[in-house]
């Protein structure tokens, strides 16, 4: 009979515990990151002026104009069909320092960058360890300056103080290092365009 009883006592602590964790504490943090969080709450998308789904702030895309900064290049390409849509997928190749295939890549970039007289950054050679990384170091964004600027038909200094606008500070305001929001700064720079052909 004790037996029995401990059992069904088992079961109701076990039927709290999942009735706490699983009900009610997601849906109390769902309910505090909808209420003062709510961009961030829901993937922080950006729109674009016809209210459709750009892309993510907090993923990095992959531009390949000579009218857009680039960002960190991805080991997935970011974007894969239609299952991807509109925000991309991403993530590491989890390739090793001595693996053959990721030297290649690399030289490869190098070469590019070398070819186009550019000094073959970090941040525009080797993908980000999550391959998730929206941002680019000001040295990245400022080499890029002079060819977006061309592309686009307009002077270099009417897009320096976009990209100042678009500098995500230090975690917490001391860990890593200040980045440029590549999918923002290149939005921005449309909304830019946009305005320009209106007036």
């Amino acid at each position: 009979m004790s037996m029995i009883r401990e059992a069904i006592r088992a079961i109701r602590i076990t039927l709290v515990i999942w009735l706490l964790t699983a009900i009610i504490y997601p849906l109390f943090v769902l309910l505090i990151g909808q209420s003062l969080f709510p961009f961030t709450a829901n993937g922080s998308m950006m729109l674009n002026i016809n209210a459709q789904p750009i892309g993510s702030t907090l993923i990095g895309q992959g531009f390949t104009s000579d009218s857009y900064f680039h960002g960190r290049p991805s080991a997935v390409r970011y974007s894969q069909g239609k299952k991807a849509q509109p925000t991309g997928i991403s993530g590491g190749s989890n390739l090793a320092a001595t693996n053959p295939e990721l030297k290649e890549r690399i030289l490869k970039q190098v070469e590019e960058f070398q070819d186009d007289n550019k000094q073959p950054l970090a941040d525009l050679i080797y993908t980000s360890g999550s391959g998730l990384d929206p941002h680019i170091s000001l040295k990245a964004a400022r080499q890029q300056i002079e060819r977006v600027a061309q592309a686009r038909g307009i002077k270099e200094d009417e897009i320096i103080p976009l990209i100042t606008k678009y500098i995500d500070g230090r975690f917490l305001g001391f860990f890593g290092e200040p980045g440029v929001n590549i999918l923002r700064l290149n939005y921005a720079l449309d909304l830019q365009d946009i305005n320009r052909q209106r007036n």
